[in-house]
């Protein structure tokens, strides 16, 4: 699929992935239908903006300052991201400090007379303020309704300032799926920052990642290879140079696939084709793949012997506490595909699935990439439901099912609690991955499982807002258009 760098503007997840939000089925159809249509809901009950997943990475580059043209409220997350931001740094070593960010506080007068003015002074502000190495300039849906010309303020103030000045269009009406946020991050990053390669590192490996952590740090360093975290915590410096890698891998193509797509085709940095290291099959052709690569096939399998063998008998142990034992689960679409290959190969049953949204293609779409392929091939057929982080119909899905335990992220493990389910939260550290992580993994859901007391004394002291007639619904009863199967 062909990247087009040229454009301020990412295309959009709709048209040029397919992606959904509103489905219920099996995975086995939707895997199958390759074309399915979207099926709209007449109720929403919340929802989430693009934009906030801009800021989720062009505010942790150490060195760059955004700009964000828009009202005072689109600022509102801004103290979360910082303090996300100087964890990092903390748990770095690196020195702590302050995301690098100005928002233009349009106001009703701006809508009228429009805030061209307040961007220039924001700009030149930042510039001043923070001397960065880049400012990303990022559209709201104010200023886009009222026509400002971001893109050519960009260009103009960027031979004044003498550094890249990157208008990174994000509104969030353009758009139903918040992940495009990434894409419109990364779009801007591999437009304007990332420079050919002087050199090749064949040692080198980009490591797409939320929180900067040195998840595959154990393996890689047992063959050899350097890794090169991006995007969190990055500096302008080390994203011009990831053209220099010998390949890129990356465990979520939400947050990934775009930005490792786009080093292939206009940087020539492979990325690997696998699905990622979420249980032991994931983890062996990940391996296997990036062995291939390297050169390094007899060290990749001796790897995998070495690290099957370290986790065997605590595998065994906990197979015969979850075996049988009932799972729902709620997540992204990537993870959640990812979180089914690990309860799989610890003998749980999956339930059901609320996916946020599902994506019908790949950026680079290679069928190895196809993580939902990977689960039905692998571990076969479940049912399977996309429903845009609607926690009405997670809850009356959770109520319907009754797991022994609930798996949830990007919403509150709450819903399950007031419902007496014990439920467990997987974060954007995903130290579940590889061989040790199934273990980590399975060591928590047993510890919730074997301890439901808490969780049992909140449902006794826990009020729903949702009625008993929205529990005796189907849960997808307000999704509009054809009836999935």
């Amino acid at each position: 699929m062909s990247i087009n760098l040229h454009s301020p503007a990412v295309e959009l997840r709709e048209s040029r992935l397919k992606t959904i939000t509103g489905y219920n089925g099996d995975a086995a159809h939707l895997l199958s239908n390759t074309d399915t249509p979207n099926r709209e809901r007449t109720f929403t009950q919340c929802g989430s903006c693009s934009a906030d997943q801009v800021m989720n990475l062009l505010t942790q580059i150490q060195d760059a300052a955004v700009v964000e043209h828009g009202p005072a409220g689109c600022a509102g997350d801004i103290p979360v991201r910082n303090g996300v931001f100087r964890k990092g740094n903390r748990g770095m070593g690196y020195p702590v400090h302050n995301v690098q960010y100005i928002n233009t506080n349009l106001n009703e007068q701006d809508t009228i007379y429009g805030g061209e003015a307040k961007l220039e002074a924001a700009i030149r502000e930042a510039k001043l303020r923070f001397d960065p190495k880049a400012i990303f300039v990022t559209t709201t849906c104010v200023s886009a309704i009222i026509g400002d010309d971001v893109p050519g303020i960009c260009d103009a103030l960027e031979e004044e300032l003498e550094i890249p000045v990157i208008a990174t269009v994000c509104e969030g009406f353009r758009t139903n799926i918040w992940a495009t946020g990434f894409d419109s991050a990364n779009h801007s990053i591999l437009r304007r920052i990332v420079k050919p390669a002087k050199e090749k590192k064949p040692d080198l490996i980009n490591v797409i990642s939320f929180e900067h952590k040195f998840l595959y740090e154990s393996v890689f360093n047992q063959l050899g290879l350097r890794t090169n975290h991006i995007v969190p915590l990055s500096t302008i410096k080390q994203l011009e140079r990831i053209s220099e890698a010998a390949a890129t891998v990356q465990y979520c193509e939400s947050l990934g696939g775009y930005l490792a797509a786009g080093l292939e085709e206009h940087f020539g940095v492979p990325e690997v084709k696998a699905p990622a290291p979420f249980g032991l099959k994931a983890s062996d052709e990940l391996l296997r793949e990036i062995g291939r690569i390297f050169h390094k096939e007899e060290e990749v399998e001796k790897v995998i012997i070495s690290e099957r063998a370290k986790i065997a008998d605590e595998l065994e142990r906990l197979r015969s506490k979850l075996t049988g034992k009932t799972v729902y689960i709620a997540a992204g679409g990537p993870l959640a595909y990812n979180i089914i290959a690990l309860v799989k190969d610890l003998g749980m049953e999956v339930l059901g699935t609320s996916i946020w949204h599902h994506d019908q293609k790949s950026d680079n779409d290679h069928e190895k990439l196809n993580f939902l392929k990977f689960d039905v091939e692998n571990y076969g057929n479940f049912p399977l439901g996309v429903c845009n982080k609607q926690a009405f119909e997670v809850t009356n899905a959770i109520h319907k099912y009754k797991p022994d335990i609930a798996i949830t992220r990007h919403i509150s493990t709450v819903w399950a609690a007031k419902l007496g389910i014990p439920s467990m939260f997987a974060g954007n550290n995903p130290t579940e991955m590889l061989y040790d992580g199934l273990i980590r993994f399975g060591q928590a859901i047993d510890d919730v499982i074997s301890n439901p007391a808490y969780i049992k004394n909140v449902a006794k002291h826990s009020k729903l807002p949702y009625k008993s007639w929205w529990f005796k619904q189907d849960t997808y009863s307000f999704l509009g258009g054809d009836q999935n199967v």
